[in-house]
């Protein structure tokens, strides 16, 4: 017997979001297998170019650096050729630029490359953000975490294949090409699968644009913000900022210095230098597979302020007594507690009152990468002044802030769906 009309359009809107959820959780998947993929190398890229921890250092924030000046223009991007268009294009220029990066003969242009990867990068991220939050819509709960959950299983992905290729002394611009080909296709792959038509305006139609979930989350805090001032709007949105560039800095200490001080600071072999990397990137998947109930039954809120304190305490103990063991059990703390920081930053900042639409999403993924473009030189700086562990303070001193701000995050939710 066949369906009514009404239960085959539901049943095929229900396929066409499922299919647009695993094809967004693929274009998350190679964004963070893609710079995971160098992370591992850096010692060698290091070494071969003979760079001191602070010319290393301004190196890597060229990365945060390009998305920074370029990030602001996702949101035009996003608006003349659609989020799917704009994160898989810049997806295959963000490869191209870290196969660059391991073919760099000098810092200039390691620090080119790594410029045009991030300003890439910056674009994916936005892009990739706003067309999960589209999908996220039509299901009508809370799939943000998992969607970063699938970028932590990526990145974990692309570190053991980093921390493989050296570890068995593959050439770099052989690893990073097989690394650009293959991520690359797959982000092409998913085009056919995610959601077509313009984005989603103030005009749009529910449920392209449903009630805010702040409105849900936060009871009386949405009326109050919509009422509030100018600049009370902005204070809620730098909080925010400062909750997800806490998160940024936690995920750079692992991304850039991981490796580096296990190996020349701890002793570690090339393999297990790139364990910590892995152990943070792990943790910080599991964190975020849990990540959407946590928050349902706990609020945004508390587990923030929970990933903060084992943020500081973890990595505040590996640094203490440093040993090979302790500090990738400090890094996989650290990774479990800032899981929901950055996703959870984003999705109330695009649910802000007083905002336009996409603007608080921008604003707070256009910020955050402060705290990319800051925390590596300060932490060369301070290295190359005392030590590669004094300068890693910082990252308990990320969480510390988490913990300070996480007040602007919504509590729990009266009814939350699970």
């Amino acid at each position: 017997m066949p369906l009514p009309l009404a239960s085959a359009s539901v049943a095929s809107d229900q396929r066409s979001a499922a299919r647009a959820r695993f094809a967004v959780g693929v274009l998350f998947f190679t964004n963070g297998a893609l710079i995971a993929n160098l992370l591992p190398r850096y010692p060698e890229i290091k070494a071969e170019l003979d760079l001191t921890n602070t010319a290393f250092g301004a190196a890597v924030a060229a990365y945060p650096l390009g998305a920074l000046l370029v990030g602001l223009s996702a949101g035009l991007l996003i608006r003349r050729f659609r989020s799917s268009r704009v994160a898989i294009a810049s997806t295959i220029v963000t490869a191209l630029g870290l196969l660059l990066a391991g073919a760099a003969s000098g810092w200039f242009v390691l620090a080119f490359a790594l410029f045009l990867a991030g300003a890439m990068d910056a674009i994916t991220d936005v892009a990739q953000n706003s067309h999960g939050l589209r999908v996220q819509r039509l299901y009508k709960r809370s799939i943000i975490n998992s969607f970063h959950a699938v970028w932590s299983l990526g990145a974990v992905t692309g570190g053991a294949m980093g921390a493989a290729a050296a570890a068995l002394g593959i050439p770099l611009l052989t690893h990073l090409t097989a690394s650009a080909i293959i991520f690359s296709v797959a982000a092409l792959l998913s085009y056919r699968w995610l959601l077509r038509g313009p984005e989603p305006t103030l005009d749009s139609p529910s449920p392209a644009r449903p009630e805010p979930a702040t409105d849900r989350l936060a009871g009386v805090r949405a009326p109050a913000l919509k009422a509030a001032g100018l600049v009370a709007r902005y204070a809620f949105l730098l909080a925010l900022v400062v909750i997800a560039s806490g998160g940024a800095i936690v995920e750079d200490a692992g991304s850039s210095w991981s490796a580096i001080y296990l190996s020349n600071v701890v002793g570690a072999t090339a393999f297990v230098a790139g364990l910590g990397f892995i152990s943070l990137q792990g943790m910080q998947f599991v964190g975020r597979m849990l990540g959407d109930r946590m928050v349902d039954r706990f609020g945004q809120r508390a587990i923030a302020r929970l990933g903060g304190l084992l943020v500081l305490v973890g990595m505040g103990a590996a640094l203490a007594f440093p040993s090979i063991p302790g500090t990738i059990v400090g890094f996989g703390l650290a990774g479990f507690g800032v899981a929901t920081l950055i996703p959870g930053a984003m999705q109330a900042a695009d649910e802000l009152p007083g905002f336009k639409p996409g603007s608080g999403l921008t604003i707070v993924g256009w910020l955050l990468r402060l705290g990319f473009l800051v925390s590596p030189p300060v932490v060369g700086a301070i290295a190359d002044a005392s030590s590669l562990r004094f300068g890693l303070l910082l990252v308990p001193l990320a969480g510390l802030l988490v913990v300070i701000f996480a007040r602007a995050l919504a509590t729990r939710a009266p009814t939350a769906k699970v």
